[in-house]
């Protein structure tokens, strides 16, 4: 049994942000085997809407995206729910992006393509702070 499977014996929620759809489309097929149930956002202005409508106990947020910059859609975040802890998707080039992120308020970020038994055991500490 996985961290995943063994921590969430309650569904979470989880607002997942990136432009790739077919890499939200996987990444949300195999987190709802774990509980999780992904609300997909492919732009920061469909995730700032998504938030308006639901709480969620995490958001996994890509920092490159066509409309807005995960930067700026984070502040909007923080502004929103700043309770809502926050976990960045970056880039090998971004890195730098990611500490900025963090100075903001970010709960943490990993570098993608990530691993997802590392990404569920991110988010499993961003709920564990949560509550």
């Amino acid at each position: 049994m996985t961290v995943g499977e063994k921590f969430f014996k309650e569904p979470k929620r989880l607002l997942l942000v990136d432009d790739e759809k077919g890499y939200v489309a996987v990444l949300a097929k195999r987190m709802a085997k774990r509980n999780i149930q992904v609300t997909p956002a492919y732009s920061g202005s469909q995730a700032i809407q998504a938030l308006r409508k639901q709480d969620f106990d995490a958001a996994v947020l890509d920092l490159k995206m066509e409309d807005m910059d995960g930067i700026e859609v984070l502040k909007i975040f923080q502004k929103m729910v700043p309770s809502m802890p926050v976990i960045m998707l970056t880039g090998h080039g971004s890195e730098k992006a990611a500490r900025e992120g963090m100075e903001f308020g970010a709960f943490d970020y990993l570098t993608k393509p990530c691993d997802l038994e590392e990404l569920i055991e991110k988010i499993r500490q961003a709920c564990e702070v949560r509550r």
